[in-house]
């Protein structure tokens, strides 16, 4: 135990969530060299197809510095190398020359291909990001083959300092100062830049404000609490509604079923009080049940500490890959719930074989999770992309995950054998399971589901497009409040419609309500991913294949984790109800 803990610390050193320029405290004295890389490249409309500064035919030093990065800023794609600039601290300059270089056909041809799809840089100055077209495209003329092809030679950067410290910089291209890179023909391009010093009263604390003002801006807040009052809504109708309705109707039950028996001799038992002696009765695929559950609750907790980090500050924005850090080091820390929880339900279940769904438990989420990651980091290596993890990162993760998912997996799923708790049935299973009566086409499971899905769904779409253009866009979302409490609202959702649709299910004496549940919980990362098909073809501009698979391939991943997160939060409110309302009951 003390190796695995040991390990993780080492982990922990390596993934450090803050990432400091050259590990200096970003005070400068006039003249000192301010930390300056270039980070990568890419279409605009295309956030995962990025590629190396350098891959593009600039300016490039003889000896190409990389700077380390840790684990998190690799999975994000970043791949910092020095910049070719020297933006020395309050020193201005004129229009200085960084090189005089001589293009090929090869690479006008290169660069024109950047130019048309829009390609832009992005550089990190004391640890502050900007961005950057490379070029622009002339359309003056409507007829797409008389369009011209424009490359920045020149670059102006405006500086902004407060005392010692750098605040704020902006980068402007001069339209006048281009080259036509229209034509296949090599040319002389001489490339320079220039620097402009401005004071300004920012403290040196709110220089990140800037990049997070626009989520802020009133227009936008007026969208997200209109979001969080359609939410409440739904809660508060849904919350009515099963307040009256079953309320009402399980407070006749009651009453039916807790008459004297002579009273009922005459009468045939109808309803879900007739199938008491079925409705305990264990699911099929016991252990692929149990790893459900133990992965979704894993899931869960692992969304309630992103939220707990976020919550307190710790993604603010460009806080280079600290997200993807707190996804695998939370990931491999909670793996422990898994295992207590899948096999602990699995032995109530009287499942025998707890070793096996120990390891379906362990290579349920995972499992189609690296199939991915080996199919996208493929198609990333053949673009040349910086999306392709290098193999040192690839071990670090796999190094992770035997070190300590898999040991605390194994930790959990002995304390689950352990606890030795049963399974709290109120009422006694029959031997032989009673035959489900013929039930209308929209009690079947597939419209089940497409109704449980949808309320919690409109729950939460209007977020979904802020999400997706932050994570699939340039956008920044910074208002995690509000993303905390959409969360809740979803989970309330889900449990308040799965209890409705299980009590419905066993009025009509379907007594098969365990997997109904899981399916009708988790259906709305279904609905999540048909959002994906509407965004990519609506709302955003992505193309080409990697992007496209990138897109597709990591949504579908999130909308599987949802599904199983969900399903068992279904379950677990739908288990609840059916022991609360079988206990309140004589179950003969």
């Amino acid at each position: 135990m003390k190796i695995q803990w040991a390990v993780l610390l080492v982990l922990l050193l390596v993934c450090d969530w803050r990432v400091k320029a050259d590990g200096s405290d970003h005070r400068y004295k006039e003249g000192d060299r301010v930390p300056l890389y270039a980070n990568k490249v890419g279409p605009f409309h295309n956030p995962s197809e990025t590629y190396r500064y350098y891959d593009l035919p600039f300016c490039s030093p003889d000896h190409v510095i990389e700077k380390k990065e840790a684990l998190g800023e690799v999975l994000n794609g970043d791949r910092l190398v020095d910049a070719p600039y020297e933006l020395n601290f309050r020193e201005d300059r004129e229009s200085t020359t960084i090189c005089e270089k001589s293009l090929s056909e090869k690479d006008i041809a290169k660069l024109r291909n950047a130019v048309a799809k829009d390609y832009y840089f992005q550089m990190y100055y004391d640890d502050l990001p900007f961005w950057g077209f490379i070029g622009k495209v002339d359309k003056d003329n409507l007829d797409p083959s008389e369009y011209k092809y424009l490359l920045f030679k020149h670059i102006h950067f405006d500086i902004f300092y407060n005392d010692d410290r750098v605040i704020e910089i902006s980068v402007q291209t001069d339209p006048n100062l281009t080259v036509d890179i229209t034509e296949d023909k090599a040319v002389d391009v001489m490339f320079a830049y220039s620097v402009t010093w401005k004071n300004t009263d920012i403290p040196f604390e709110k220089r990140m404000e800037k990049y997070s003002k626009s989520s802020s801006l009133p227009q936008h807040l007026e969208i997200h609490w209109f979001s969080i009052i359609n939410s409440c809504v739904t809660v508060l109708l849904l919350t009515g509604f099963l307040a009256t309705i079953l309320m009402r109707v399980l407070k006749n039950d009651f009453v039916k079923y807790s008459h004297d028996e002579e009273s009922l001799e005459d009468q045939e038992e109808t309803g879900w009080k007739y199938i008491h002696g079925d409705v305990f009765r264990f699911p099929k695929y016991k252990s692929l049940f149990s790893a459900v559950i133990g992965s979704g609750t894993q899931l869960l907790t692992l969304a309630m500490f992103i939220f707990l980090l976020a919550l307190v500050g710790v993604f603010y924005p460009y806080n280079r890959g600290a997200l993807f850090t707190a996804l695998v080091v939370i990931y491999a820390l909670t793996s422990g719930i898994a295992g207590y929880i899948a096999t602990s339900f699995y032995l109530q279940l009287e499942g025998t074989n707890w070793v096996r769904n120990l390891l379906l438990t362990g290579c349920l989420f995972c499992g189609p999770l690296f199939l991915t990651f080996c199919f996208l980091n493929t198609v990333a290596i053949a673009y040349n992309a910086t999306a392709a993890l290098p193999f040192g990162t690839i071990l670090v993760i796999l190094l992770i995950w035997t070190l300590v998912t898999s040991p605390l997996l194994v930790l959990g799923g002995i304390a689950g054998k352990n606890s030795k708790t049963e399974f709290q049935a109120p009422c006694r299973t029959t031997k032989y399971p009673r035959e489900i009566p013929q039930l209308p086409w929209y009690r079947g499971t597939v419209p089940q589901m497409a109704m449980a899905g949808f309320l919690p769904f409109s729950a939460i779409y209007i977020e979904l497009y802020y999400i997706f253009a932050s994570v699939w866009g340039h956008k920044i979302y910074t208002i995690y409040s509000i993303l905390f409490i959409v969360f809740i609202i979803l989970i309330i959702v889900t449990a308040f419609i799965t209890v409705a649709l299980t009590y419905f299910q066993l009025a009509v004496e379907d007594h098969e309500w365990w997997w109904r549940s899981v399916l009708c919980g988790g259906s709305t990362g279904i609905f999540i991913f048909f959002y994906c098909l509407y965004y990519y073809h609506a709302r955003s501009d992505m193309s080409g294949f990697m992007q496209t698979s990138f897109f597709f391939g990591y949504m579908a991943c999130i909308c599987y984790g949802f599904f199983l997160m969900l399903g068992t939060v279904g379950f677990r409110a739908s288990l609840l109800f059916v022991q609360h309302i079988y206990r309140s009951i004589k179950c003969e």
